[in-house]
């Protein structure tokens, strides 16, 4: 299985688009990595860039955009909000598919040697490339920036880990690893004071603030017993943040690093900025993403919001993205589209959701031409999907019915399993078409020497397998819809009964169609206990559908006469 890694350097400008526009075309010069997000900002005189691609070949990318950043930028000259000690400030790399921590740890230590010794750019290794627990916090090695570093760099605790204890004045210094997803996040605030926005930071990050006697800003230090100063900590565990004021909007922001977003998510982070402001005379007006965000922060803060509301939850993965966007203020400053700034939306492979991504029309013209896929399989997966769109749209109108208030978790919890297996479905309707395409592919492989005719025998009895178990994901993602349309049958919207009844007759022949296709491949497959397994379960799956469907068309019946 293919490796990827993801690699998001810093670069110390973010007002010449012509020398981001430089340093980009080196990473894209590299085949097999690819560029997902180029995000300058003009106030912190910064960009952050986003790429990714098999370790070698991010290394690779990431050694040319040092190298340029360091033709092009001059340190000397810098100004900007950022806390930055280089031209090229940071240079992160994380795990993203098929990889440890451990194995990214040693890529970031390749190129921090690469960029020491070639470069002769003084290079600190952080977070998991760092064996140094002492030196392997970000903000620590980066204390004292750009003009600190002159002397730092002297001292033997901060000799770089590669390239020269001197500090480049052009240059600067670097600092690469490798650390776990990072979201860098913004919070908006309506005041210009930096000093407001850095007491709602020190509120709610996680190292807190110094504790002092008396007055919490200007007080006397209190120190521990070995002298240190003592500190209160914030309200949020995995997180930084500083407050800074952003000249180009004209606002001051909380700026904030979100560490591990399993211990504080992205809409934990801004309810919390919202209540600590709101405890200060302050209002959030709304908030900006720095680079890329995990598809699933954004649906966790949609499912967030609109549970704050008491509404159903069940809804589509773009309604979810919108609610996140709407309710965090993402495009107050700058629209935000999700097609740019979600990772899973820029890694997508559109040749995989090429039938799900068309129009009905595009979908029933592609059906009805002479190419034999999408076929029976596809369809069926189809079906299925619209069955479970139906109960789930009964459940969220059930949710949201008059009278009905003190039940709208019940059918919220509903219409969420019935969203899984649309979406489920619906991904198989191109899984099944692909594994039609297996089988050809397979077939067309040549057959000359005993070696070959082997190797296509293999691939043949291997997409035939596949081919038998798509089919059967769809038999039980619709079987399992079942039990979502029969509940919205009995206890649903009575004004929407017909539609579970419907819903009923898609996913019973979703089922039965899908059936057909497991029979005729497994035809084919040469495992014969294998077979008489799966011929038997779907056939049990299949009966069960079929009774199950009765009793939900009766009790529609039942209800409608």
């Amino acid at each position: 299985m293919t490796q990827l890694i993801e690699c998001v350097p810093n670069f110390s400008e973010g007002v010449n688009l012509d020398i981001i526009k430089q340093i980009t075309n080196e990473v894209e010069s590299i085949e097999g990595v690819r560029l997902l997000n180029v995000d300058p900002g003009k106030a912190t005189n910064r960009t952050v860039v986003t790429f990714v691609g098999e370790p070698a070949k991010v290394i690779e990318a990431a050694f040319l955009a040092i190298k340029k950043a360091g033709e092009l930028i001059d340190m000397s000259k810098h100004k900007g909000e950022h806390p930055r000690m280089g031209a090229t400030d940071v240079c992160p790399l994380i795990p993203i598919a098929n990889i440890s921590m451990e194995e990214t740890a040693e890529y970031a230590r390749q190129l921090a040697k690469r960029v020491g010794e070639e470069l002769g750019i003084p290079a600190y290794l952080y977070e998991y490339a760092q064996a140094d627990k002492k030196r392997n916090n970000l903000s620590v090695i980066r204390a004292g920036e750009y003009e600190g570093f002159f002397k730092k760099i002297k001292l033997p605790e901060w000799k770089p880990d590669f390239g020269p204890a001197e500090y480049d004045a052009r240059r600067g210094a670097t600092v690469i690893g490798a650390r776990d997803f990072l979201i860098a996040y913004n919070v908006n605030l309506n005041t210009t004071s930096t000093r407001r926005a850095n007491s709602i930071a020190f509120d709610i990050r996680e190292a807190g603030r110094v504790m002092r006697e008396g007055d919490p800003i200007n007080g006397k230090i209190i120190n521990d017993e070995n002298g240190k100063p003592k500190s209160i900590p914030g309200s949020l565990k995995s997180v930084k943040a500083i407050g800074w004021y952003i000249e180009e909007y004209g606002i001051a922001q909380i700026s904030m690093n979100l560490t591990n977003i399993e211990v504080t998510p992205l809409h934990i982070a801004f309810d919390e900025v919202c209540t600590k402001a709101a405890e200060r005379g302050m209002r959030v007006t709304g908030s900006e993403l720095v680079g890329l965000v995990p598809l699933k922060a954004m649906l966790d803060a949609g499912k967030y919001f609109l549970l704050k509301q008491q509404r159903s939850v069940g809804v589509s993965e773009k309604e979810l993205v919108k609610i996140a966007i709407k309710s965090m203020g993402l495009s107050e400053l700058s629209p935000f589209v999700p097609e740019e700034r979600i990772i899973e939306y820029l890694l997508k492979d559109n040749a995989s959701t090429k039938l799900a991504s068309m129009t009905l029309i595009e979908f029933a013209d592609e059906t009805a031409s002479e190419s034999p896929a999408p076929g029976g399989g596809s369809i069926s997966a189809y079906m299925g999907a619209l069955g479970a769109a139906l109960a789930t749209m009964v459940a969220n109108l059930s949710s949201h019915k008059k009278g009905w208030d003190n039940r709208w978790e019940e059918f919220s919890n509903w219409a969420e399993k019935g969203q899984q297996y649309k979406d489920e479905l619906v991904r198989l309707v191109d899984l099944d078409t692909a594994a039609f395409n297996k089988i050809m592919e397979a077939f067309s492989l040549p057959k000359v020497t005993d070696e070959e005719k082997a190797a296509r025998d293999k691939a043949i009895q291997d997409a035939t397998r596949y081919a038998i178990e798509i089919p059967l994901r769809v038999m039980h993602a619709a079987y399992g819809s079942l039990t979502v349309i029969k509940a919205m049958a009995e206890t649903g919207n009575p004004n929407s009964v017909t539609d579970a009844g419907v819903a009923a007759l898609c996913a019973r022949s979703a089922v039965i169609g899908a059936f057909m296709n497991v029979k005729i491949n497994a035809s084919g497959y040469k495992d014969k206990d294998y077979v008489i397994k799966v011929i038997s379960d779907g056939g049990e799956l299949e009966r069960k559908a079929i009774a199950l469907e009765g009793e939900i068309i009766e009790l529609v019946n039942g209800k409608i006469v």
